[in-house]
């Protein structure tokens, strides 16, 4: 098998995700044979430094030793069993770790299969709590520019056009306050003050405000400060709603900590979590809240007050044993520290495209770093242009619209963030020029 068979035939049966289709008839579509590392290398040979994580999911390098281990000697016991009246040692190994790691009051997690999922797991938990306590709210607060997933519930709590509009006569209800206009403490002040305006006025009908902490992914990497995540919580208490913080993406060391909300000490009432959970093995998430979320829905079955929700996978013996190898590796490698410096790497490599006229709003945080291409229309599809050129000499770069970003694999070495950030630069000089 080559590129181009293999290429031909996914396009004859494949739909791709969030793809328009007609692109592949001049964008070449990359059949990828293995990995490993930071590589994913293709039917003829050629290799990609995966400079996005495989869409932010992968931790550890692709074909990691370890993982692979732990999923192998798991597969030789069980692949999967109902969990509902059942259980198995993955998984309550997983769920016991999991609130060991997280905030405080962080007591019970739920599990389920994919990011999506778990945030419809917790409005729905938020709002059933709610009508379990004969509390009448049926509205979401969210912040603008969000992104949280592309199911209904999701959705409408979501603030990117772009997969939002066509869907909007089907979506639940939900309001919206401004997230802090940039990284200053004054710009978070500025959006705690409109929140609480909007919560005073609101907060009777508010099942909870869901937000991204810290940064905002599909919303171009916008990054806002950690104070206005302790002003979020502090006002969330005042005023009896709950904070879901989705850290689906911001999880698991991205943002510098292996928990965004750590950076402004805060617990939510609900954590989602998914993306790096497996190292970017296999579909998994979590939804964790607290004993007191926990125990309205503890009942008799007849009270009509359990959470009846459920996935066909929920807590795969497989999925659990790679999240618990990733946790492993947190755990004995001394990862935190350790991104650290290679943050720091990354904040002085970026900085080099100050040299362009056309770069703007230069910013990192954690394991991420970006930078918007200015001047040009989205119709223009500039990022497409550096997704190409990137391909082409062995870098997976897909930018957000006219934002380019990088959030590779924790693994990566300074010559191949180098090579990374290289590329990039020369795909922009040629823009620029």
């Amino acid at each position: 098998m080559n590129n181009n068979t293999l290429a031909s035939l996914d396009l004859k049966y494949i739909w791709h995700p969030c793809t328009q289709m007609k692109d592949h008839e001049f964008l070449p579509m990359i059949p990828i044979k293995e990995g490993k590392g930071v590589y994913l290398y293709d039917f003829d040979g050629n290799g990609y430094i995966d400079a996005i994580s495989s869409w932010w999911v992968n931790l550890f390098g692709h074909s990691n030793r370890y993982i692979n281990q732990k999923i192998k000697e798991q597969l030789e016991k069980l692949e999967h069993v109902i969990l509902a009246g059942f259980t198995h040692e993955p998984a309550v190994s997983l769920a016991k770790k999991l609130v060991e790691i997280t905030p405080q009051n962080l007591d019970k997690v739920f599990f389920a299969d994919n990011g999506s999922s778990a945030v419809e797991i917790a409005l729905k938990m938020s709002y059933h709590y709610f009508k379990n306590k004969n509390i009448n709210k049926d509205t979401f607060l969210s912040l603008t520019n969000s992104y949280h997933g592309e199911t209904i519930g999701a959705l409408s709590v979501g603030d990117v056009e772009l997969y939002k509009k066509t869907y909007e006569p089907l979506l639940i209800k939900n309001i919206q306050t401004p997230v802090p206009k940039n990284n200053t403490q004054k710009a978070a002040k500025e959006a705690a003050k409109i929140l609480e305006d909007i919560l005073e006025k609101n907060s009777s009908k508010i099942c909870a405000l869901i937000l991204e902490p810290l940064i905002q992914g599909a919303g171009n990497m916008h990054i806002y400060h950690p104070y206005y995540l302790k002003k979020a919580r502090e006002l969330t208490k005042k005023y009896g709603i709950h904070l879901i913080a989705d850290e689906i993406m911001t999880g698991f060391g991205r943002s510098g900590t292996m928990f965004a909300c750590e950076q402004a000490d805060i617990s939510p009432d609900f954590l989602t979590l998914s993306k790096g959970l497996t190292g970017g093995y296999l579909p998994l998430s979590a939804v964790l809240t607290s004993n007191e979320v926990y125990s309205a829905f503890y009942c008799d079955y007849s009270e009509h007050k359990a959470f009846l929700h459920s996935h066909s996978y929920t807590g795969n013996p497989l999925a659990c044993s790679a999240a618990l190898a990733t946790l492993d590796i947190f755990e004995n490698e001394n990862i935190i520290e350790e991104n650290r410096e290679k943050s720091k790497y990354m904040a002085e490599c970026i900085q080099k495209f100050k040299e362009f006229n056309i770069v703007e709003n230069i910013r990192q945080c954690g394991m991420i770093a970006a930078f918007d291409i200015k001047g040009y229309d989205p119709k223009e599809r500039i990022g497409l242009q550096v997704y190409s050129y990137g391909l082409q000499h062995g870098v997976l770069l897909r930018p957000l619209g006219n934002t380019i970003y990088f959030m590779p694999p924790y693994i990566i070495t300074k010559e191949e963030m180098d090579k990374m950030f290289g590329i990039a630069y020369e795909a922009v000089e040629l823009i620029d020029n």
